[in-house]
């Protein structure tokens, strides 16, 4: 991938949401589990909820801003049956075929 200095998250799924607090440098995630997931956002990396299932994660330090994308995408992995998941916008999942009934 070449060297940005912005990435944009999709978070796709029923319920998913996101929601950034810039004051107190928080992201918190509505992935399906019991509670939110939260995570802290470093001092060189600013997030932005455009809406509930985008996320843009931008700055100077582009190694941080990547690092900091992997860290959020980590937290809900591509599914390949269902295509629920945190996914960066250009990203393509091919969806696999679930059994076959007979």
């Amino acid at each position: 991938m070449e060297a940005r200095l912005f990435w944009f998250l999709k978070i796709v799924g029923v319920g998913f949401k996101a929601r950034a607090k810039l004051e107190r440098r928080l992201l918190f995630l509505k992935l399906g589990y019991s509670h939110e997931v939260e995570l802290s956002v470093p001092p060189a990396v600013r997030v932005f909820c455009f809406k509930p299932n985008i996320v843009c994660c931008t700055r100077i330090d582009k190694q941080r801003v990547h690092q900091f994308a992997a860290a959020v995408r980590s937290c809900k992995p591509p599914e390949v049956y269902k295509g629920k998941s945190i996914m960066y916008v250009d990203e393509v999942i091919e969806k696999k075929q679930g059994k076959k009934s007979k």
